[in-house]
């Protein structure tokens, strides 16, 4: 059996900057993704505060995100993995 981890990558834009960062998770952070060994799916959410969280799902060791600029960013960027343990 597989393990599937899921890769949690969060930012807070710079003020105003929102769909920028946004904008730059799909058009850079995700096709640099695209096509790696395990990569089973990608999610983009957004949230107030111009938050933005990419969630990718992988059976193996995850890719990781690169680093947005740094003008796009309110803060450093938060990293996270989990292994699945329960699905239903």
């Amino acid at each position: 059996m597989s393990v599937t981890t899921a890769a949690m990558w969060e930012a807070r834009a710079a003020d105003g900057r929102g769909a920028e960062l946004s904008g730059w998770v799909r058009g850079t952070a995700l096709p640099a993704l695209r096509g790696s060994a395990g990569l089973l799916r990608t999610e983009l959410l957004g949230a107030a505060g111009d938050r933005v969280l990419l969630i990718t799902w992988w059976s193996g060791e995850p890719v990781p995100v690169p680093e947005p600029p740094a003008a796009l960013l309110g803060r450093p960027v938060h990293r996270w993995s989990f292994t699945s343990e329960h699905v239903e």
